[in-house]
């Protein structure tokens, strides 16, 4: 619901704001301005919202943040109203256009104090806040719309256009629910029943943000503890390929498992196997499980304590929202996930941050191929295991550096961790710059040969491995 021009007369005429000092400016999201005025005896926030449906001014009581990161139009109206005064507050006939006159303050070096329009068109789809001087020059609009004419240097000057008829269609003031004044009524109906500002809508779209997140969380952790469950009885895993490779030519098979003697534990063992393929691979695959089960158990773990420390947090930041008071907060960590969401991920892979330097990680020949082709240079450093299957790594170069030791160790244990050669704890590494890479004639996608490359032995450390899996599962969340 936008406020009618009735209904912002009303709002004016209850306001006592003429001669009230603006003290503070806070532009909590983009479509809406606080304004802080003192007035002895009479201080009031004097809120202007410009989403559409819901266009209005009216005071407010509630508890307004400061959005995370500085906003252009609260900064330019910080360095040109603020301290400033009210000289007048009223609206252009029937228009829904709030002008207020602001005397500002005079600087340090004295002289005459200026005097600025700021003007609020509150019609829901081409709502502005447009700052001007005394003439009508624009110094810069919330929106900055060039059709229209509403860029600084433009001229904007409603009073010159107003029509002379009253509107068509009668409007009268609505019976808000609750006691107090007009002020108040709006207020609360905004930020406790209804529009973008409910807190009941705004908390609903958390719970569900926060339901999302956790399912996913869950589902993972679920995932890894049937692993974990798994890989804690590798042994059976051993017994079981065993038992395969001697039950070629004997046994049962159906529905995608074989019946057949336990000659380890005793009785009839159902083991698991893919139909398509022989007993003899089903028996490999069992064994190639068996040899994850005895190098990966601690890295599941690993894992499971850090999946299991964001689920924490995350009931910790749901619980916080849950007894936030003000909408403004809650439309602000909305506002955020949304702008996470719709961010493009700069880089295919994973992309960590690591002390100012970017770490680039192809997991697929596809991601390797694709970060080679667009988004390394010549003077960046690659890192691949030596004569090992797995992730091409990249440092981006920075000029006039060299990658620090640690960098050079952090990268390595991510070469060697994403490839054939994790399970031996150790391993040997090429590492070159970008430009000294070869593509291989008619190899496969992403294949390359490199020259003037160094060796660096890399030993997988716990607490390095814990730390960079910290920072990947961070980078995951933020996608």
């Amino acid at each position: 619901m936008s406020l009618n021009h009735k209904e912002i007369d009303l709002v004016l005429s209850e306001l006592d704001v003429v001669g009230g000092q603006i003290q503070r400016i806070v532009q909590p999201a983009y479509d809406t301005l606080v304004l802080s005025l003192y007035k002895p005896g009479a201080p009031v926030d004097l809120l202007v919202c410009l989403a559409h449906g819901a266009c209005r001014l009216h005071a407010t009581t509630r508890a307004v943040p400061k959005s995370e990161k500085p906003l252009r139009f609260a900064e330019l109206l910080r360095s040109r109203i603020r301290n400033g005064r009210i000289e007048s507050i009223r609206q252009l006939g029937t228009e829904r256009i709030v002008r207020m006159d602001i005397r500002a303050s005079p600087g340090e070096e004295g002289g005459e104090p200026v005097r600025y329009r700021l003007y609020a068109r509150l019609w829901s789809g081409a709502a502005n806040l447009i700052l001007t001087d005394e003439s009508g020059s624009i110094v810069d609009a919330l929106a900055r719309k060039p059709k229209r004419g509403e860029v600084a240097g433009g001229t904007y000057r409603p009073e010159e256009s107003l029509p002379g008829e009253p509107p068509a269609k009668a409007f009268e003031v609505r019976d808000l629910p609750g006691s107090g004044t007009f002020n108040e009524r709006v207020d609360r109906l905004y930020a406790e029943g209804r529009g973008e500002l409910s807190r009941d809508q705004l908390l609903s779209k958390i719970r569900e943000w926060f339901s999302r997140r956790r399912a996913s969380l869950e589902a993972r952790i679920a995932d890894l503890e049937r692993t974990e469950a798994e890989y804690a009885d590798a042994e059976r895993l051993r017994e079981l390929g065993d038992i395969l490779m001697g039950s070629v030519g004997s046994g049962a098979e159906k529905d995608g498992y074989l019946e057949t003697q336990d000659f380890y534990r005793g009785g009839i063992v159902r083991i698991r196997i893919t139909p398509e393929t022989t007993l003899v691979e089903n028996a490999r695959a069992y064994y190639e499980r068996y040899r994850k089960a005895e190098s990966g158990l601690s890295d599941v773990r690993a894992e499971l304590e850090e999946l299991r420390r964001r689920r924490s947090v995350l009931d910790a930041e749901a619980a916080r929202l849950e007894a936030e008071e003000s909408p403004y907060a809650l439309r602000n960590f909305l506002a955020r996930r949304r702008a996470v969401a719709d961010a493009k991920r700069p880089y295919p892979g994973i992309a960590l941050e690591r002390d100012g330097w970017t770490l680039l990680v192809g997991r697929s020949a596809k991601e390797n191929d694709e970060l080679l082709r667009r988004h390394v240079r010549g003077n960046d450093l690659w890192l691949h295991a030596r004569d090992r299957p797995g992730s091409y790594v990249f440092v981006k170069n920075q000029p006039g550096k060299s990658v620090p030791l640690s960098i050079l160790l952090d990268a390595g244990t991510l070469a060697l961790y994403y490839s054939k050669g994790r399970s031996s704890g150790q391993g040997d590494l090429y590492y070159t710059r970008v430009k000294y890479l070869r593509r291989a004639k008619d190899g496969p996608k992403g294949l390359v040969i490199p020259t003037q490359e160094k060796n660096l032995h890399v030993v997988l450390e716990e607490d390095r491995i814990r730390s960079l899996r910290a920072l990947i599962g961070k980078d995951r969340e933020d996608s």
